[in-house]
């Protein structure tokens, strides 16, 4: 059942999203070589708390994962891909690092994510980086009102296939709301003109995650929630939650 948002319901979500936007903005400012990964998360925390927001990921429990998820971020560095927990590892000069948020105010949640290289970036991380924005900002042009989710997927598809890049198999955007999971499951591949046909109230994150080693096959870390590239090369993942309007998609989580 996909729940279509009334227009102050949206309003209410991109309350939220403009937390996660700060956040993921403080976040990218205070990333450096030489500090540790679990320091972003603690700087996360203390800015949702001043915000009055909760952190949607801290404790939740999907299915798939042996346990709960332990932190307020995911913090993937270079050959990780998505749902990287934040630890002791320090940032170098050239890592590559997506951080990924999603938080609840007022009952409504917003999630997003950014790419970004910590000091000096070499032009192929540029280059992923670039693409993967372009392939999300290529699946919310496609989402206006009366299209498919189909022409969505192969709008995200159509920059990164073209640009030579995998992309994370089995994995996609979802329709989001009261909960940080609802549906619909957005693909980032499609057919256009098939699928769900997209309405004035649809609220979806969408969330391409390229990988520069051009194949889509990754592997679980023991932790049971951290992705990487079965191949080691690096990877790139941004997301914005949109809605979709009479007028056009709208971003919920952009200053």
């Amino acid at each position: 059942m996909i729940e279509l948002k009334t227009a102050g319901e949206v309003d209410a979500i991109a309350a939220a999203g403009a937390v996660v936007a700060r956040v993921l903005g403080a976040l990218r400012a205070h990333a450096r070589p030489g500090m540790q990964v679990r320091e972003l998360d603690d700087v996360a925390a203390g800015l949702i708390a001043d915000a009055g927001a909760t952190p949607t990921f801290l404790d939740y429990h999907p299915r798939f994962a042996p346990a709960p998820y332990p932190a307020v971020i995911c913090a993937s560095v270079n050959d990780a891909v998505v749902h990287g927990i934040p630890g002791p590892q320090v940032l170098a000069d050239g890592d590559l690092v997506s951080i990924d948020l999603a938080v609840h105010l007022d009952g409504w949640c917003a999630d997003s994510a950014i790419s970004f290289v910590v000091g000096p970036a070499g032009p192929a991380d540029l280059a992923l980086i670039e693409a993967t924005e372009k392939a999300l900002h290529a699946g919310i042009a496609a989402a206006g009102p009366g299209r498919r989710l189909g022409d969505v997927g192969h709008a995200i598809e159509t920059v990164g296939r073209g640009a030579g890049y995998g992309m994370l198999a089995d994995h996609g955007g979802h329709g989001v709301g009261r909960s940080m999971h609802e549906m619909p499951h957005v693909p980032n591949e499609g057919r256009p003109g098939h699928g769900l046909r997209l309405r004035p109230g649809t609220v979806l994150a969408l969330e391409p995650m390229l990988l520069a080693g051009g194949g889509d096959d990754y592997r679980h870390d023991p932790d049971g929630w951290t992705l990487r590239t079965a191949d080691g090369s690096r990877a790139a993942h941004v997301e914005h939650t949109i809605a979709v309007t009479e007028d056009g998609p709208r971003i919920l989580t952009a200053l």
